[in-house]
């Protein structure tokens, strides 16, 4: 979906303050609170067959607070904390899907639209060290699906420049799978068979690099490498098993 970047560079704007205190040296709070503005830019190369790649340059507001980050459409609340472990609650869209337009593998098949996804987070900081727990509901039954999600990551300093190596393992429902990658009977054309989506679990390694060094912003690069599930990759929808991303942003402060 060409909005799909706007997922990627919102998502990562709220996930990319480093924790403080007790939580390690290293994942320490280099942005102040307040009102932000910026850009991004996404890079996507696609697993649809015949839709390549999308270059989406973005812009970007929000506010951040102690507990509370709305960043465009994305909003996040820290409702508890307890030690090194925190609940948040999370609303944010799913920028995911596809018309006709966007690939002759499409053609004859119902658009696959855009939802809303809502739940909860639970996240342990420990000496730079991050592991985090999310599950997310499609609360507009575009897809009447879910998300649960775990990481595991670690922040590095150089200087100014923050490293952050992540593992994530995706787990993705069955509705959610074929309302993406499935073909209804009705949808088939000279490229595609019916085909009805399973539950997949997808894994993720990114990489991010982070400073708070230039015009007096913030500044992040992430690439990333998904491998997918064969669930996925079954589908005549899909011609690729994986995928690479990356993002850059850049944000300042009111």
């Amino acid at each position: 979906m060409k909005y799909l970047a706007l997922c990627w560079i919102l998502a990562l704007s709220s996930s990319a303050v480093f924790a403080d205190g007790n939580r390690g040296e290293v994942r320490e709070r280099i942005e102040p609170k307040g009102f932000l503005y910026g850009f991004g830019l996404g890079i996507s190369q696609e697993i649809y067959a015949g839709y390549d790649y999308r270059v989406i340059p973005l812009p970007i507001i929000g506010y951040r607070g102690d507990n509370f980050r709305v960043l465009g459409p994305f909003v996040s609340y820290d409702a508890l904390e307890f030690s090194d472990i925190e609940l948040t609650l999370q609303v944010a869209p799913r920028f995911q899907g596809f018309d006709e337009s966007d690939s002759f593998i499409f053609e004859n098949m119902e658009e696959r639209k855009f939802s809303m996804d809502a739940g909860l987070g639970f996240s342990y900081e420990k000496k730079d060290w991050k592991i985090a727990l999310l599950s997310m509901f499609d609360v507009l039954g575009r897809s009447e699906g879910y998300e649960a999600k775990a990481n595991i990551s670690r922040v590095f300093r150089k200087g100014p420049l923050f490293f952050e190596p992540r593992l994530s393992v995706s787990y993705l429902d069955s509705n959610h799978v074929d309302y993406y990658y499935g073909v209804k009977a009705n949808e088939t054309n000279e490229f595609t068979s019916q085909y009805r989506g399973q539950s997949a679990l997808n894994t993720t390694f990114s990489l991010s690099l982070a400073t708070p060094i230039f015009l007096g912003g913030f500044t992040q690069i992430v690439v990333g490498y998904t491998w997918y599930d064969s669930a996925i990759t079954n589908s005549p929808l899909v011609e690729d098993d994986s995928n690479i991303s990356a993002r850059f942003l850049f944000s300042k402060f009111f």
